[in-house]
């Protein structure tokens, strides 16, 4: 009879051990999970030359459409956001990325200015992507670029995936740092993203991760050393290979000049730059 049991006990143990949790964040894309979406602009973080395009931003004041709030994230530990809900109950969220200065009040200026300029109709969220650390400091914020551990960011816009909830439909957007963390975001999204607009940021350059995007992307370049013609020109052929559409325009400006709090910031390509994202936006919102 104790034969008999052998082989059946044997299996369950077996069974049990290669049981695992039921992940939260299942519907989310996890391919990128062993190998977390790396930013490749930390490597000239702390060059001076690079925090020369960055100088000191211009302090702002404005009246704050929307409040901060927090979330869980996989990894045990929360996140935090500065959130600005829809009139009305919307699946349709953007998710918008700060540049390599923090979560500042530029970036949530930004999310109230989108919020309008989307007719109020679309949850619009500023992730926090330091942990609360904000710097005006151009040394210090490539500190703080550099210091980013990409498992984390990746957890953190995870989180934000999984607050939107499962049928929430997500458009990304983002400037710098939040530039080259839009695409990424957009990747991290698989079937819940359905847009992407970089401003002046790194792009992904595997083709393989392109070709899992499930949207086309635009992108905001300035006429720049770091983020140059080629590295764009290079994203254009890679997003053709990948089966990918890229609609993209590089500005005689310099890197930073959507920013309005930045010292060399261009008004006039501002706001073309700007009305080629809402547009965009408002296309893949339907508003």
């Amino acid at each position: 009879m104790i034969k008999f049991l052998v082989l059946p006990i044997s299996f369950l143990l077996a069974s049990i051990s290669w049981w695992k949790p039921v992940d939260s964040t299942a519907h989310l894309k996890n391919a990128v999970v062993c190998h977390p979406l790396a930013d490749d602009m930390v490597n000239f973080a702390n060059d001076p030359a690079f925090q020369a395009l960055h100088p000191i931003p211009v302090a702002i004041q404005w009246d704050a459409k929307g409040s901060m709030i927090s979330y869980p994230t996989n990894d045990g530990k929360t996140a935090s956001a500065y959130l600005i809900k829809a009139k009305k109950s919307s699946t349709k969220w953007l998710f918008v990325y700060q540049e390599w200065w923090g979560l500042n009040d530029q970036i949530k200026q930004e999310a109230d200015r989108l919020y309008a300029d989307l007719g109020e109709k679309v949850n619009v969220m500023a992730i926090d992507m330091y942990d609360g650390k904000v710097t005006t400091d151009p040394k210090m914020a490539g500190q703080y670029m550099q210091g980013t551990d990409p498992a984390r960011l990746e957890t953190i816009v995870k989180g934000a995936y999984s607050y939107a909830g499962s049928k929430a439909q997500v458009a990304n957007i983002g400037w710098c740092f939040g530039g080259s963390w839009s695409l990424r975001s957009a990747l991290i999204g698989s079937k819940q993203n359905i847009g992407s607009v970089i401003y002046y940021g790194m792009p992904v350059k595997d083709v393989e991760l392109l070709k899992t995007l499930n949207s086309d992307v635009l992108g905001l370049f300035a006429t720049e050393q770091y983020i140059s013609k080629e590295i764009i020109e290079q994203f254009a052929a890679d997003m053709k290979a990948a089966g990918k559409s890229l609609d993209y325009k590089i500005f005689d400006a310099v890197h930073g000049f959507a920013n309005p709090s930045n010292p060399k910031h261009d008004p006039a390509k501002t706001q073309e730059a700007n009305a080629m994202a809402l547009t965009y936006l408002k296309k893949k919102f339907g508003v």
